[in-house]
């Protein structure tokens, strides 16, 4: 499921090269400022185009001017493995045109999961250890396999992963109240934030306005994603400044909405550090067979500039299906280890195994289940068609069941109470 808050969904990529009619003192102005050069044939799946020229170039040609940049920005879709194919294949061009000067910033990781980031890059965690040590399904909330062969090649090759975002606390803080009633506390970690420009407020009312948000306002909206963009760029910043970043280059990967037409992070970025940069995004001009894209009712403004350098054309796909769903929803145990049923969905893979409302689950094959991160870490390891021995307590009395994985409709999938 993709979150809203941040990402860059196929509608709103769709919209990026719409054709614009701007006028200024009374003249209209010629030629289209996100498009000046249009192709002179239709894009295909695979095209590459610099849009300051119109010319089509392959993926080398334009990894080797991206490497002549301190910073490269990628404006992904969140929740297309399409475009993850493309960040990684920057990391990798720039890396072997800079071997051990590379970095890689994440929009992903909020700055208290920079430890866990060392731990994994100098290769002491596994994937397990890695996904807990973040808390990645509290904090970003997308299945891992999207992100996993970026951050897997950046293990391997010892590039340093950064952790660019704000922490949630203090986006709901600056999302529900002005920055005047701020604490003082909260006050001290503000970057500084300049919300004045006007084709970000334009680009955050455009997102606003097609979607429901309860009692936030678009004031609301606009100072979350000045916080959002400030704070990557003040961490991108700090990082190329320090004694460790100095003589990298920097690959910043981040949601689409933060990075085209370069008034999000990188002109935030240039700000606090002036150095060269290019920005790479990708549009989505076909949808793979069988796939049903999330789209969403966005209308953006028409914006005086381009929206990249680099426009890569991309089909719109789906991750490859991991794990099983179960069919539970469930909390923490309320004392000590385990994982407490709250409900089970009839016909689900649960229900069909015998599992009951109020039953605790212990372990799964023999793995103690301590807390609902193992349990959710072990069912992406299960597949259609296996079985699973499963301990639980009911009415404090031990239980063993036996779980014949079958495929479930999505609806089924049990989502923890806690809101993982």
């Amino acid at each position: 499921m993709t979150l809203f808050s941040q990402p860059m969904h196929l509608a709103t990529a769709l919209s990026f090269l719409a054709i614009t009619a701007c006028c200024q003192a009374g003249q209209q102005l010629m030629g289209d400022p996100q498009n000046p050069y249009p192709l002179a044939s239709a894009p295909k799946v695979g095209d590459i185009v610099h849009l300051r020229t119109g010319t089509r170039v392959s993926l080398s040609q334009m990894l080797s001017m991206a490497g002549d940049a301190r910073v490269v920005y990628v404006g992904e879709t969140h929740d297309n493995p399409a475009s993850h194919r493309l960040e990684l294949q920057t990391l990798q061009g720039l890396e072997e045109r800079h071997p051990g000067k590379i970095a890689l910033g994440m929009e992903m990781f909020s700055r208290s999961q920079q430890p866990a980031l060392d731990l994994w890059v100098a290769g002491k965690l596994d994937e397990k250890a890695f996904l807990r040590e973040s808390r990645w399904f509290e904090n970003w909330k997308m299945d891992f396999g999207y992100y996993r062969d970026l951050l897997v090649f950046a293990r391997d090759r010892k590039i340093p992963v950064l952790a660019l975002n704000a922490e949630q606390s203090m986006v709901r803080a600056v999302r529900s109240k002005p920055l005047a009633e701020l604490s003082v506390v909260e006050k001290s970690q503000l970057p500084a934030l300049d919300q004045t420009d006007p084709y970000q407020r334009g680009m955050a009312q455009g997102i606003f306005g097609g979607h429901s948000h309860g009692k936030m306002s678009v004031d609301d909206f606009v100072r979350a994603q000045t916080l959002w963009d400030e704070t990557m760029a003040e961490s991108a910043a700090r990082y190329l400044a320090s004694p460790q970043g100095k003589d990298r280059h920097l690959l910043v990967v981040a949601g689409g909405n933060h990075i085209g037409y370069g008034f999000g992070i990188p002109r935030r970025v240039f700000r606090r550090f002036p150095a060269s940069y290019l920005l790479i995004g990708g549009r989505e001009i076909e949808v793979a067979a069988g796939v049903t894209p999330e789209t969403m009712d966005v209308e953006l403004p028409d914006f005086p500039m381009l929206p990249y350098d680099f426009l890569a054309y991309l089909s719109y796909e789906e991750l490859p299906k991991e794990g099983v769903l179960l069919g539970v929803m469930y909390e923490p145990a309320p004392k000590g280890p385990g994982v407490l049923v709250k409900e089970v969905v009839p016909g689900s893979n649960a229900d069909r195994a015998g599992i009951k409302q109020g039953d605790l689950l212990r372990a799964l094959d023999g793995e103690a289940l301590l807390d609902s991160f193992d349990l959710v870490y072990a069912l992406k390891q299960k597949h259609v068609g296996e079985r699973s021995s499963l301990q639980l307590e009911r009415q404090g009395a031990p239980l063993k069941l036996e779980i014949v994985y079958q495929e479930s409709k999505p609806h089924q999938h049990g989502k923890p109470s806690e809101k993982k």
